[in-house]
């Protein structure tokens, strides 16, 4: 605890996608004050033309209550 999953374009470099979890996980580390074993991070690519129906109508829009940041589109 806690798990996140990053859902993105695809396009970025596995250097860059490393990059974004170390990130992820110093930030979750400093905020939570857990250790680094229990941070995990995923990242699922989804195509551009998908966006929409696989992540925003589907995870997103249902779940607006819940979203501490929301998206501007």
């Amino acid at each position: 605890m806690p798990h996140v999953i990053v859902k993105m374009y695809p396009g970025s470099s596995e250097e860059q996608k490393s990059k974004l979890s170390e990130e992820i996980t110093k930030v979750i580390m400093n905020s939570t004050s857990k250790p680094e074993a229990a941070v995990s991070v995923a990242i699922e690519e989804v195509a551009e033309s998908e966006w929409m129906e696989k992540v925003y109508e589907t995870e997103i829009r249902p779940n607006l209550e819940k979203l501490y940041k929301k998206p501007g589109y």
